[in-house]
């Protein structure tokens, strides 16, 4: 193979171990497959290009025209020729499947699942990576190039783990830049020149020297200086590089969770946190409020067709202090009480906003880096996260009542934050439905609890994880209105889109819920927690929490006074389903199920005798097939050895013909061999293998050189048999001696029932271990395969051997020999 094509071989290689950052985006390894696959028929593309010594151009088509033939099998649309040929319904399909991706991104948190969208954004962008590295390396012999688009692959994992970017797949992804390095360098060499030593001796390329060890011991330690220097130098995650790659998830991610534009995906975050399996804790909070509300740190207010998004948050550093809502003559409605929280951030959750309960008046414990939005009421950081951080604030929680929200007024058509928070995209489906609801209300409030009633079992919605995708052009809102069926941002967004299309300012909440376990006083929120809801801004009373998800659904869910349950059923008893509001016992005691927003339909109801969900039903058929699958595979010796037994004793079937022991009477004939003769041979042979075996798994020694009498003698001996199992191995042993060595077979029964008197005696004798071993883990069957293994390695050996001496014979260079002389 020429150094062109080895050189285009090792650039498809180490785009693949450059590729290796995405194992931290996909929960599975179907991406890589799919990868291997498309750059490996990219890099046979070039190999074969070059091969057919096609011109520059035609290489390059050629690598692109099979990239896209691969990604139109792997991702048909059901319409091309042959299967493989695209048509422009493939082309649509592509788009559709870019489209999709874009929507997977807002909608999953890492590690995202297998879905088609992402894995034909990932397998085309490894792909032309890998056109990229193979054009920059083998055509423009500019190998250092290469290393630009194979640093674009790194930057995704590292948009979105800000923080902590997993250190492995960067040591994998230099390794494979640094083998591509050396590689274009020995080819260089090769078209060169030849090596010499200083005495002149011819030196091969790939024998190692001085300069090359040198070489690679300086690649090593920059690899080990750009890994652990960040880890040295203090401050390095809160400068300039790291605040200009803070592309993030935000709610529960790893990354610091602000983009270019210091955005975060709140949506796409919470959905990734809810479908996790896994149950992680984020923060530990206790407060002197006995029955505190949702903790809450981002808010999402920019409305379109496909939902919320959030806005940067700005503001003065807590430095400044928080000016006190009491005082602001827009909320001089209900009443208020001061609390005081103390807030523990794992080193799971580092976010750039700050968990806190709504209305703070004083934070301390967090540095100057923290500023307060008091417009979106969060805590926010610039150039921080709330990664281990430990901080305690005051707050004021806002008791209203129905009468008392009555009492609000419409905003003024001008007023900011009525055109601020009222815009809405058109949709007629929606118009219709609001206009229905709030027709002959008169109040604000009564406006919005019209259109908070409508969200109940009773006008068929219902909760689950899996929310049907928009179809037909309708918006994400008309989707969820038509289908009912989603989970809590699904319902704080479309309550707030509503509530905006009636004209009253509205925006969805994003933080925690109570939770239901507690370590003390102390209130532990894990990723299960986390939840969505509606907060709906009235004239006089601020902004006033509604949260139109199925209480039922939601562990640590708290229902107010004038947002009562939709689904509750008055009853007698004292406890009740549903969730409390704040000043009422909560549904969720300390001793609940730390459970996420569940989905009802699939029958996770919110009772201690509630069926396990579909994801723990899956996740314990998993563990319960693998524990199967293990056993199985352990007992496949035990298995192998009862087959042979049976066989054997099934060989050992007693003959209805019995003979003498001793010689024939006098004037009589030698017995010649009959059939009756061959078949107690045959039975003696496999009766004396069984013993053999079972000698062998009951680790008596086994001596081939002995006559069967001489073995079965220190068997006896050995093993201290006595009784029947002492007469049974003599018995054993007769049978074989004869049949080996007399005209005359031992004719008769008892050779199977000889056998299990043996055993019975081998295993009242031997020690435990040995029993358990003789039974589970049988040594002659893994003899027997030790021996048959290494008979086969010696015959591929032999057959290796013979292979390469046919092609020493052969050899071209053997010609070429004798031609010069």
């Amino acid at each position: 193979m020429t150094g062109r094509r080895r050189l285009g071989l090792v650039a498809a290689a180490a785009t693949l171990l450059a590729a290796a950052p995405l194992s931290a985006i996909f929960d599975t390894w179907t991406w890589l497959l799919q990868c291997i696959l498309a750059v490996g028929l990219v890099a046979g593309a070039a190999v074969l290009a070059r091969t057919l010594r096609f011109p520059t151009w035609a290489q390059i088509a050629g690598m692109i025209l099979v990239l896209l033939l691969t990604l139109t099998w792997m991702f048909p649309s059901g319409e091309e020729l042959l299967a493989l040929i695209p048509t422009p319904s493939t082309f649509n399909h592509f788009g559709e499947l870019f489209t999709e991706a874009g929507n997977d991104t807002r909608s999953y948190g890492v590690p995202v699942p297998d879905r088609d969208g992402l894995l034909f954004l990932a397998a085309l962008g490894i792909g032309s990576v890998s056109i990229a590295v193979d054009v920059l390396t083998v055509i423009a012999r500019r190998p250092a190039l290469a290393g630009l688009p194979m640093l674009a692959i790194y930057s995704v994992p590292v948009a979105v783990y800000v923080d902590s970017v997993p250190v492995v797949p960067f040591i994998i992804g230099a390794v494979g830049f640094l083998w591509l390095l050396v590689a274009d360098n020995v080819d260089r060499v090769r078209r060169f020149g030849r090596r010499f030593t200083g005495d002149g001796r011819d030196v091969d390329v790939w024998e190692p020297s001085p300069l090359a060890a040198a070489g690679r011991r300086l690649a090593m330690i920059g690899v080990a200086a750009a890994v652990l220097l960040p880890l040295i130098v203090p401050g390095l995650d809160t400068g300039l590089l790291n605040r200009l790659t803070q592309v993030g998830t935000g709610v529960g991610g790893n990354g610091t969770g602000t983009g270019g534009n210091g955005r975060i995906n709140l949506f796409a975050s919470l959905t990734g946190q809810l479908n996790q399996s896994k149950t992680t804790d984020f923060v530990r909070v206790r407060t002197n409020e006995r029955d505190p509300f949702y903790l809450r740190f981002g808010v999402a207010d920019v409305l379109s067709a496909d939902g919320f998004s959030n806005r940067t948050p700005t503001g003065r550093p807590l430095s400044r202090g928080i000016d006190d809502p009491r005082r602001n003559d827009r909320t001089d409605g209900g009443s208020y009480q001061q609390y005081h929280a103390e807030v523990e951030v794992t080193d799971d959750f580092g976010q750039t906003l700050a968990p806190v309960y709504s209305m703070p008046v004083d934070v301390d414990g967090l540095d100057g880096a923290w500023s307060y939005d008091p417009n979106s009421q969060v805590v926010f950081s610039n150039r921080t996260t709330t990664k281990g951080q430990k901080y305690s604030f005051d707050y004021i929680r806002a008791k209203y009542t129905p009468g008392e929200l009555r009492r609000s007024e419409p905003l003024a058509e001008d007023d900011p934050i009525r055109t601020q928070y009222t815009s809405v995209p058109d949709d007629p489906k929606v118009e219709a439905l609001v206009a229905a609801r709030i027709k002959g209300e008169d109040t604000q409030y009564d406006k919005v609890m019209a259109l908070y009633r409508y969200f109940s079992r009773e006008n068929g919605f219902s909760y689950s994880l899996q929310a049907a995708d928009p179809t037909g052009g309708a918006s994400a809102i008309s989707a969820f209105l038509q289908n009912k069926t989603g989970y809590c941002q699904q319902y704080a967004a479309a309550l707030a889109w509503m509530v905006r299309e009636a004209g009253i300012p509205a925006r969805v909440a994003f933080g925690f819920t109570r939770g239901s376990t507690r370590d003390g006083d102390t209130y532990v929120l894990t990723n299960r927690n986390a939840h969505a809801w509606t907060e709906v801004y009235l004239d006089g009373f601020g902004w006033i929490p509604f949260d139109a998800t199925p209480a039922a659904a939601v562990v640590g869910s708290s229902r107010s006074e004038w947002a009562p349950d939709n689904d509750r059923v008055e009853t007698p008893t004292a406890t009740s389903s549903s969730s409390s509001a704040p000043g009422t016992d909560a549904s969720a005691g300390p001793d609940s199920n730390d459970r996420a927003d569940r989905d009802l339909g699939a029958g996770a109801l919110d009772n201690a005798g509630a069926p396990p969900s579909s994801g723990a039903s899956a996740t314990g058929l998993i563990v319960a097939g693998s524990a199967a699958l293990v056993i199985a595979l352990l007992l496949v010796p035990a298995l192998r050895r009862i087959l042979v037994r049976r066989r054997r004793h099934a060989a050992t079937t007693p003959v209805s013909v019995t003979a003498a022991a001793g010689p024939a009477p006098p004037g009589t004939r030698d017995v010649t061999v009959t059939t009756e003769s061959a078949r107690a041979r045959e039975d003696a042979h496999a009766a004396w293998d069984e013993l053999v075996d079972t000698m062998v798994d009951y680790r008596v020694p086994v001596d081939p050189t002995e006559t069967p009498r001489h073995t079965a003698r220190r068997l006896i001996r050995e093993a201290e048999l006595d009784g029947a199992p002492a007469d049974a191995a003599t018995l054993l042993g007769q049978a074989e001696e004869r049949a080996r060595y007399a005209r005359t077979p031992l004719h008769g029964e008892g050779l199977t029932s000889a056998l299990t008197q043996v055993r019975h005696g081998l295993a009242h004798t031997a020690p435990r271990g040995t029993r358990i071993a003789a039974v589970l883990l049988p040594p002659s069957v893994i003899l027997r395969w030790r021996m048959g293994l290494g008979d086969a390695s010696a015959r591929w050996m032999g057959t290796l051997s013979r292979g390469r001496d046919v092609l020493v014979r052969f050899s071209p260079r053997r010609l070429l020999a004798n031609r010069s002389r």
